[in-house]
């Protein structure tokens, strides 16, 4: 028989003691397989109530045969694991050194920082001589994987009768389960408004009971069970700009969980969700003032300057707003200083735009090759770009090129 399979199937349905009896039957038959140890561990940290004092030596010998077969996604995922029931635990010092270990081999994994933040958190608020902040646990444990006669069932009273009697349990009719968004379909949109940014994030499924919701100054995390097995984990880390973790909320609803977080400066206008720059400064916590916490601003909004169009030019984009802005004023500079200047064809443009102006004049002075280029990328383009090179727009059609952030759309 499939012990294996059958234990996947009640973890991804989560009945997680019918899963740990399935993978206890599982191991018995290879006391050497990895992810079976990892799955009981999960399993057993699932329950209601969670038996960690179970889960951890299930941990430890999951990351004693990954470690002997030199496997390193193996090795991370079990650590990783570790990690999560010392938590669960409550032994953060220890939890923290096994994150520490994974960050070594995987500094990008998402759930290890996720569960580093937390622990961080945690640690945060205890003293140096606290027993939970003690780290007591070597990177791979001294423990000799159990032999399979060995291996027994090991559940909470809550969850005996289950174990015990699995035939009447199939006798009792199943309620059909919500289809879950498998993870590669879910995505996530957000809007604002003067007081507020609203994250949706879209997923059907998501068990209230087992979700894990962190919201911070700067920073939001999610993470939920799949009925994979896997943990899906979604984090906005750091924001563009300061909430207020104390007003900000999150509802959990059947196709969706909704953020409302509130802006800690009403009326900032958020240009992007998450900022482009990465936090170092480690006050910026929640209790710091958030008014000392500056948002990098994309260096095209921290001026007054106009937006740059597209070109074809191979010195770059211009900015031909200041350009004309520039000969206006160097032209009204000649008239006060009274020279004459020669006729550079502004006058007849001062009363209107400066930068038509610009354009008018730059195209009458052209030759016949570049006012054709000018006519032909800007009519093609729909106005989004601007082309003097006719032997490159003579090439083919000019495509439109709506500035970065925007999306072109035939009416």
């Amino acid at each position: 028989m499939d012990f294996a399979a059958k234990g996947a199937a009640a973890l991804n349905s989560q009945d997680y003691s019918t899963a740990v009896k399935h993978y206890t039957d599982a191991i018995s038959m290879n006391s050497q397989a990895v992810d079976y140890y990892i799955k009981r561990s999960t399993a057993y940290a699932r329950l209601s109530p969670p038996d960690y004092a179970a889960a951890l030596p299930d941990a430890e010998a999951a990351l004693l045969l990954a470690n002997i077969r030199a496997k390193k996604e193996l090795i991370v995922q079990a650590q990783l694991r570790r990690a999560i029931v010392l938590f669960g635990l409550e032994q953060y010092g220890n939890a923290k050194a096994c994150l520490d270990w994974v960050k070594e081999m995987d500094k990008k994994d998402k759930v290890m920082q996720i569960w580093e933040a937390k622990t961080a958190n945690k640690l945060k608020a205890l003293t140096e001589d606290d027993e939970k902040a003690k780290i007591t646990v070597q990177r791979i444990a001294q423990i000799q994987v159990p032999s399979p006669k060995a291996q027994t069932v090991n559940l909470p009273e809550s969850s005996t009768e289950t174990a015990k009697h699995p035939s009447e349990s199939a006798e009792k009719p199943s309620k059909p389960d919500t289809v879950q968004t498998p993870a590669n379909k879910i995505r996530h949109e957000w809007y604002q408004t003067h007081d507020n940014v609203v994250v949706s994030l879209f997923a059907k499924g998501i068990p209230k009971d087992k979700t894990n919701i962190d919201i911070q100054a700067r920073s939001l995390t999610i993470s939920f069970p799949l009925v994979t097995g896997s943990d899906y984990d979604f984090s906005l880390d750091p924001l563009y700009g300061t909430i207020d973790p104390t007003t900000s909320t999150a509802k959990v609803m059947g196709t969706k969980v909704d953020f409302t977080l509130k802006k800690m400066t009403a009326g900032e206008m958020w240009p992007m969700l998450e900022s482009a720059v990465a936090i170092t400064d480690s006050k910026n916590e929640e209790g710091d003032k958030a008014q000392e916490v500056k948002p990098a601003m994309p260096a095209n909004l921290t001026t007054q300057s106009g937006p740059v169009y597209p070109t074809s030019s191979k010195s770059g984009p211009k900015n031909w707003d200041k350009l004309a802005d520039d000969l206006t004023k160097k032209k009204k500079k000649e008239k006060k200083d009274g020279e004459e200047g020669g006729d550079d064809g502004l006058d007849d443009f001062e009363g209107g735009d400066p930068v038509n102006g610009f354009f008018q004049q730059l195209y009458s002075r052209a030759d016949p090759d570049t006012q054709r280029a000018m006519m032909k990328s800007y009519q093609e383009s729909n106005g989004t770009a601007l082309s003097t090179n006719w032997s490159e727009v003579g090439k083919g059609k000019v495509e439109t090129q709506p500035p970065d952030g925007m999306e072109a759309k035939r009416w």
